[in-house]
């Protein structure tokens, strides 16, 4: 839930607000009940541009920013698994269901929960109201809007990968 994504960065998301202040919502409550959260930064290359982790963009926001203890996993790729060492800590929870959150839907959220499923096993709750995504332009110069895109790609990992829940009040405190 980086700043690239909100109303200052390059690519501002359909309900990044909302999907930020929810995240909060349920990162205070996952804090309070002990349970382990793992961190996720998309990283471009150092200066220049898109996810610079030296710019404000590739910040995580402050609104869900990591506690000194939480550990940030930083990628390169869509996929949060390739060149990372998410599996490790993932298994240095001993947790075998993930709840997830974060941004943008259509490419890090469903690429992280295709291959959690899919190649490590696990199981996953997406939290609907934690996650937002943008406008996608057809090659025809039509645009499919973010509310299409959000919920055609929460439909399909509900299909086969996910339980998708639709707010954090949907999430059980055990």
């Amino acid at each position: 839930m980086q700043n690239e994504y909100t109303e200052t960065g390059q690519v501002t998301l359909v309900g990044v607000k909302e999907a930020l202040q929810q995240g909060k919502i349920l990162l205070e409550r996952a804090r309070k009940l002990g349970a382990p959260v793992i961190h996720i930064v998309h990283h471009g290359e150092p200066g220049k541009g898109f996810y610079d982790p030296l710019g404000e963009g590739g910040k995580i926001n402050e609104l869900v920013s990591p506690l000194e203890d939480e550990p940030v996993v930083a990628k390169k790729f869509v996929s949060a698994f390739i060149g990372t060492n998410l599996e490790e800590e993932i298994k240095k929870t001993n947790r075998k269901e993930l709840i997830v959150i974060g941004f943008m839907t259509h490419n890090c959220v469903s690429t992280l929960v295709r291959a959690a499923v899919e190649q490590y096993g696990l199981k996953c709750t997406v939290v609907a109201d934690c996650t937002a995504t943008r406008d996608l332009y057809l090659g025809n110069g039509q645009v499919v809007e973010a509310k299409h895109v959000q919920e055609g790609n929460l439909t399909g990992l509900r299909d086969v990968f996910a339980s998708v829940v639709n707010t954090v009040d949907d999430i059980k405190d055990n």
